[in-house]
């Protein structure tokens, strides 16, 4: 069965209180909880990628990449 939940003092994180409000949880629960966030983590990184592919895509499209070996973009920072 779940613990109370204690009032957080003016000094206690909002992590921390995250943290102590999980901890309050069932096990499932907290499982359940762990599932969401590993999927809503995963959407989020699947979002920022296609928003980078987008922008490497615009920035091909308008010309602005450049192909070459690793001792041409030494060169180009050299330069």
């Amino acid at each position: 069965m779940a613990e109370p939940i204690t009032q957080p003092t003016q000094t206690t994180s909002t992590f921390q209180q995250a943290l102590e409000t999980i901890e309050a949880l069932s096990q499932s629960d907290q499982e359940m909880l762990l599932e969401i966030l590993h999927q809503r983590l995963r959407d989020r990184r699947r979002q920022q990628l296609v928003q980078e592919i987008a922008e490497v895509r615009q920035e091909y499209a308008q010309g602005n990449v450049q192909f070459g070996t690793v001792s041409d973009f030494l060169a180009e920072l050299d330069r």
